[in-house]
């Protein structure tokens, strides 16, 4: 007989996973542990810090786990074992003998339209490339990376909003959360048969790394304009400003697109109109709007044009 209330073991690290631990809390699922990865150096200070999923639980007097490895032995000799495991942005792969453990399998919350972006950065992947859909895929964790069987998906339309990468991390994490909620009675019932996934039609996105954010000036202005809301706060688009006096690293924290062009065609070129800092890209310039020199605080273009007035006529690298 099925259990009407299935024990479940969360793995998990980031915000992303808060809103579907709760939603689990919240339903009054029994959550027998967590596996979240290890407290982290953050900061300039390097001050250890937990991640949130850790610090949530022992809100919630849940036993956290994270070991360095994760082995079958463990749930033999050390952790608790559950009827069905869940997995909202851990981080690591989990092993075919970890996943083989819960008689229900393991239910893995990912940010895209599965198999559309597989990876580490499916919400950021889908802000550069412009799609006008993404959503929330629940799939059946597998050994391979968001390879499993689709078994439930909601989608989440974009259109031409020019929506912001915290904005829409929100909106895809209480999706997630709902549909999860939605989804657990009908697939352990057997009421939902997994489909697999169409590898033929699978994207591919890889972790971020800083040097992501700098910018190529050659580029158009819209997919600089995307960059800008996909890498804020992390890892920040960003470009250096060579200087008589020393070669600055410039963070663009917010822009905008216009069509208008300086009179000379230098990606890069940093020109003003009125009181608008703009800079010429490969197609069209970019609005420069708050923007932050490095260890100082961010300014509005105009203010960035009043304090810095040797920026205009410069070659941004």
């Amino acid at each position: 007989m099925l259990p009407v209330n299935p024990t479940i073991f969360f793995f998990g690290t980031p915000e992303f996973a808060l809103p579907v631990f709760n939603a689990l809390i919240a339903e009054k699922y029994h959550l027998v542990g967590v596996v979240t990865n290890p407290d982290e150096p953050v900061g300039r200070k390097k001050i250890f810090t937990s991640p949130p999923v850790k610090i949530f639980a022992e809100k919630h007097s849940i036993p956290v786990f994270h070991p360095e490895k994760l082995k079958r032995e463990l749930w033999d000799n050390e952790i608790p074992s559950a009827d069905l495991f869940v997995v909202a942005a851990y981080g690591k792969i989990i092993p075919k003998s970890v996943l083989a453990i819960p008689k229900f399998g393991t239910l893995n919350i990912h940010p895209s339209l599965l198999p559309r972006w597989r990876g580490a950065s499916p919400i950021q992947s889908a802000i550069l490339a412009g799609d006008a859909d993404t959503g929330v895929t629940i799939m059946q964790l597998d050994e391979r990376m968001d390879h499993g069987p689709i078994v439930a998906q909601h989608t989440a339309h974009i259109g031409d909003r020019k929506i912001l990468y915290r904005e829409l991390h929100d909106k895809l994490a209480d999706v997630g959360a709902k549909l999860l909620l939605e989804t657990i009675p009908d697939y352990i019932s057997g009421a939902i048969t997994p489909v697999a996934q169409d590898d033929s039609k699978a994207t591919y996105c890889t972790p971020l790394t800083k040097d992501d954010g700098r910018i190529d000036w050659t580029r158009t202005a819209e997919e600089i304009e995307r960059m800008v809301r996909a890498f804020n706060p992390w890892p920040g688009t960003w470009t250096f400003w060579p200087n008589s006096d020393r070669t600055n690293r410039l963070r663009i924290d917010e822009a905008d697109l216009t069509p208008d062009e300086p009179p000379t065609h230098s990606p890069g070129l940093v020109w003003q109109k009125e009181k608008t800092l703009l800079v010429k890209t490969g197609k069209g310039s970019l609005v420069v709007k708050p923007a932050t020199l490095e260890g100082k605080k961010s300014l509005i273009g105009s203010d960035l044009l009043r304090g810095y007035p040797q920026l205009v006529g410069s070659l941004l690298v």
